[in-house]
């Protein structure tokens, strides 16, 4: 699990039950991937969701043969579902789309068929089904390198923390005195007990900051700037990149359970984001082109933001995703798994063209909501940096099922 990066939320409803006949929605016309940088502009809101992808309305989308997907294409996500079978098949699809044994016979045959014959795979195995009125929004993450060491030095001062020892959820019906009564709902909250044996709220991201941690939790490393880790918990994971050129990769491990605060938003609404004199780039470079020269502001804003992440070192190839395989470069996509079956792979054909293409459903991110959410995953480096924190693109997504679910939903014998 990670948080995201997103600015806004598009959550398109449509009518409950509808079916769509193959072939009655046209098929998008995909062309290849160029890097092209584009404003970050934040999508509607709206507040009320349907339960999962059944609620929405499922329908059938074209011909999957009739979609552009090329080779290469094909290949890396042919890859990435192999990845995600054990995990698919072990897993309750949350969406309501499909059943366990809906994937074995495709994740048995996935392992025969080679990279040049990939595109073949998938079109003979998987029918596009559009959720709602498919209607996609797309934001993008990356894995970001930060300078980092293992031991406290000059110019590391800033604690990569791990989970802390006192971080508990809440006995069954305890809740936080100062917790809202519409909040006090659902799980336990996350939280601690203090020295009188009280629940509360754990240590926001600004009693963190001023130390509330110091012996509480294992330091896995040090940051060299405050700004850099504070973006990185947003990404959920990265790279810490030491002076002797050793690196640490850190993923995920947990949440403070305090409010996350899309801080792109606050500042739209402060008219910091936008075109003319005076305003920043509505980008996550624009964003921290506006914290750093304007330092006081900048941690005030920040702090807004209560949610603080805790890591843990990994060891493997690539960042774990929410399904608990590595997501990878142009291939994973996080999305909302009670609209997107996590394994499944995915369509999208957008008017951010390197956003296009065929990907797999592997992660999740606490601002990917509804139906036709997605956040799409350009692995490490600048150009990672650049794509992702630009990434901003509308256009029809489909979800790729296996036939015989496909066939279940659309009713037939």
């Amino acid at each position: 699990m990670r948080a995201a990066l997103a600015l806004g939320l598009m959550l398109v409803l449509a009518a409950c039950g509808r079916i769509i006949p193959q072939g009655s929605i046209p098929p998008p016309v995909v062309t290849a991937r160029p890097v092209a940088p584009a404003p970050v502009v934040p999508p509607p809101v709206v507040s009320i969701l349907p339960a999962n992808a059944l609620l929405a309305g499922v329908g059938l989308g074209p011909a999957l043969a009739s979609l552009a997907l090329d080779d290469r294409d094909a290949a890396s996500a042919l890859a990435s579902f192999v990845e995600s079978c054990p995990k698919l098949l072990a897993r309750e699809d949350g969406s309501g789309l499909t059943r366990p044994e809906d994937w074995r016979e495709p994740c048995a045959a996935a392992r025969g068929w080679s990279g040049a014959s990939a595109r073949a795979f998938f079109t003979q195995t998987f029918t596009p089904v559009q959720v709602g009125d498919g209607k996609a929004f797309a934001t993008g993450y990356f894995e970001p390198e930060i300078a980092g060491s293992r031991t406290r030095r000059p110019g590391f001062a800033v604690p990569v923390y791990a989970m802390p020892t006192d971080l508990v959820r809440a006995k069954p019906g305890e809740f936080p005195a100062d917790m809202p009564e519409d909040q006090r709902t659902g799980r336990p909250p996350l939280g601690r007990y203090d020295d009188e044996g009280r629940f509360v709220l754990y240590h926001d991201r600004a009693e963190i900051e001023d130390g509330a941690l110091a012996g509480k939790a294992q330091v896995i490393a040090w940051a060299a700037d405050p700004v850099e880790l504070f973006f990185l918990q947003i990404q959920g994971s990265g790279r810490l990149i030491t002076p002797e050129g050793e690196v640490i990769r850190i993923g995920y491990a947990g949440q403070n359970g305090r409010e996350y605060t899309g801080i792109g938003g606050v500042m739209r609404t402060r008219g910091l984001l936008g075109e003319g004199p005076g305003k920043y780039p509505g980008s996550m470079q624009g964003i921290m082109a506006y914290i750093r020269e304007n330092p006081a502001e900048g941690r005030d804003l920040m702090r807004l933001n209560k949610s603080w992440i805790f890591f843990t070192e990994l060891k493997g190839d690539g960042p774990l995703g929410a399904l608990g395989v590595p997501v990878r470069r142009e291939s994973s996509v996080a999305v909302d798994p009670f609209y997107v079956p996590l394994g499944a792979p995915v369509w999208l054909a957008m008017d951010r063209r390197e956003a296009s293409g065929l990907w797999v459903a592997q992660d999740t991110g606490g601002a990917i909501k509804g139906p036709n959410r997605f956040d799409t995953f350009w692995g490490a480096g600048e150009d990672a940096r650049a794509i992702a924190g630009g990434m901003s693109g509308r256009g029809q997504a489909y979800v790729l099922l296996p036939k015989p679910a496909a066939a279940r939903l659309a009713g037939a014998p």
